[in-house]
């Protein structure tokens, strides 16, 4: 006969759990020898052992006890229910495991791999890591709303960076968000190249897809996400439209532009 100890021991578990268990009514509590302590023969031994079983495998406890006095058959059903279970819940936890691996790998973060080839492209020519960090955080906007466009979209852009305007943008843009300087007239540059660029853009008869032109969040957000990131992007875009363009997000040219 064993002490509360000595079958806590035996089968893997606490005293404190298997004082519990007595607690909850899983395992019956004997009664007291004349010594006063109780004292465990071998069924509670394999009751406790198939109980700190079940309960590891994420059974509610209260789920064990109809379970251990249940027929074969029933069990066996049960078991079913809760192999199951455990099934959905592994696939639940590898899919958390590949976005956990998504997440570590930086740019890979909720962009295809067309975007990451172009962020690597830009630190190729010199692009800023801050500018990049930045425009990777643009391309997430435009993937999660347009997804299938990206590979579309992706190549274009790769192509205008043999532009040596393009280039130069970039550069610019690298500079002005590596100070805290008001940097106008670099503003100004990058505002002549951009509204140079959308104007050959807009004569060579580039244009967006009607279900891209009357949604407007996205381009919203992509200048939100601007002003958010460096405060003079606001001037940036006050400079467009006074070259006649009312965003660098998207071909809208301004009627009547200002002065």
């Amino acid at each position: 006969m064993l002490t509360i100890g000595q079958l806590a021991a035996y089968a893997g578990v606490t005293v404190r759990a298997v004082r519990h268990y007595h607690q909850v009514g899983l395992l019956p509590e004997p009664e007291r020898d004349a010594s006063g302590y109780r004292r465990y023969g071998a069924t509670a031994v394999v009751a406790l052992i198939k109980i700190r079983t079940l309960a590891d495998a994420g059974v509610p406890l209260s789920r064990i006890g109809p379970m251990l006095a249940a027929d074969p058959a029933a069990f066996d059903a049960a078991i079913d229910v809760i192999d199951r279970r455990i099934s959905e819940e592994i696939q639940r936890l590898e899919a958390s495991r590949k976005q956990i691996a998504q997440l570590t790998a930086g740019d890979s973060a909720a962009l295809p791999a067309a975007a990451i080839a172009y962020l690597d492209r830009l630190r190729e020519i010199g692009v800023s890591e801050r500018m990049v960090q930045a425009e990777r955080d643009g391309w997430i906007l435009i993937a999660a709303r347009w997804p299938d466009r990206i590979s579309e979209w992706i190549p274009d852009k790769l192509t205008q960076l043999a532009d040596p305007r393009v280039v130069r943008l970039y550069r610019i843009l690298s500079e002005i968000l590596g100070s805290d300087s008001a940097h106008e007239p670099l503003l100004a540059e990058a505002a002549d190249i951009m509204a140079a660029l959308a104007g050959e853009a807009y004569a060579a008869g580039a244009v967006m897809r009607p279900e891209e032109t009357q949604d407007e969040l996205p381009f919203d957000l992509l200048d939100a996400l601007a002003d958010e990131s460096d405060p003079r992007a606001r001037r940036l875009r006050e400079l467009m439209r006074e070259r006649g363009w009312g965003s660098w997000t998207r071909l809208e040219r301004l009627a009547d532009p200002p002065g």
